[in-house]
């Protein structure tokens, strides 16, 4: 879904229609006159994904409007546009140069599980050729400089080796925002057509936003925060992380998860995207210390919402339905 918004007038279109349809000049006007072709190609693309439509009435029949699609979209914009306003170097505008290489990289980094190897620990460029077969070792090189470039990474400034270690940046974890916000919307809207979450994604979201926890007070010993598969057969954790609490501070965060844990949470990825998004946990399922686990749970919202003063919800009841 964020490779929409790499094509920065996709997420002007849809913003620019949230308050009313409008007409190809009346659009073209307010985008700030792009060229008409490039515009009528865009809005194309995003009639044939379904993002809009055209009005049915006389009078709004060449005017475009969001759907529900496209009003589902337009939360993902405005999280996509809150996280750039937090850009290490100062905010970025969605439409500009900085804007596009900064989702390109992200998209780039999280595809080829960069984003994944680096959330676990730091690691050289040599670490990272060896743990990623599917990119070559120049190919990994611009990655990484495209990333850093963009404020994504940064070099480990507390490694005392002589060896340049690339960890992730607190902007890049505060992406798992726009990220979540975006799967949503793929997951509601084109669930044959673009990739499941996988495991992968999974363990990336939690070993990301889980440092972000400022505290959870009372929270002691560790919780199990974990995802069961898509599928009916469930019950069964299937990918997830440990995340262990000492006077209420997060003290570590792992990928792996347990049989039997004391304290856990689960839930098929619709429900924790909706626990995250919208603040609201209780279509997760809890065990052990299920209060606190409901504050964590919480606090993973407040850590990736609440600075941006972004509380994204459903955009529609009928959205909430058929979830």
């Amino acid at each position: 879904m964020l490779s929409l918004l790499a094509a920065p007038l996709n997420g002007l279109v849809v913003r620019t229609l949230a308050d009313k349809p409008k007409r190809l000049a009346e659009l073209r006007a307010d985008l700030g006159g792009p060229a008409q072709s490039t515009l009528r190609g865009n809005l194309a693309k995003l009639m044939e994904l379904g993002v809009l439509s055209r009005g049915s009435g006389r009078r709004s029949a060449l005017a475009y409007q969001l759907t529900e699609f496209g009003r589902d979209l337009l939360l993902a914009v405005s999280a996509v546009e809150a996280w750039l306003k937090m850009a290490p170097h100062g905010p970025v505008a969605l439409e500009s140069s900085a804007g596009k290489i900064a989702i390109k990289a992200l998209i780039g980094g999280w595809a080829s599980t960069v984003v994944r190897a680096l959330a676990a620990r730091p690691l050289t460029l040599t670490e990272l050729d060896k743990l990623i077969d599917s990119h070559t070792y120049p190919a990994l090189e611009r990655r990484l400089s495209a990333m850093r470039m963009a404020g994504l990474i940064e070099i480990d400034s507390n490694d005392g080796s002589t060896s340049r270690r690339y960890t992730v940046s607190s902007w890049l974890r505060r992406a798992i925002g726009p990220l979540s916000v975006a799967a949503r919307c793929e997951r509601r809207h084109m669930p044959s057509t673009t990739a499941p979450i996988g495991r992968l994604d999974v363990e990336s979201a939690f070993l990301l936003v889980v440092p972000l926890i400022c505290s959870v007070p009372g929270a002691e010993g560790t919780f199990q925060l974990a995802v069961e598969g898509a599928r009916a057969d469930t019950g069964r954790p299937w990918a997830g992380a440990q995340v262990t609490f000492e006077d209420g501070s997060v003290a570590s965060c792992i990928a792996r998860i347990e049989a039997q844990p004391q304290n856990w949470v689960l839930g098929l990825p619709s429900a924790w995207l909706e626990a995250v998004i919208g603040r609201d946990p209780e279509a997760l399922r809890f065990g052990g210390d299920v209060e606190l686990g409901r504050e964590i749970v919480r606090a993973i919202h407040d850590a990736l919402f609440t600075e941006s003063s972004l509380q994204p919800q459903s955009s529609s009841p009928a959205a909430a339905r058929s979830r």
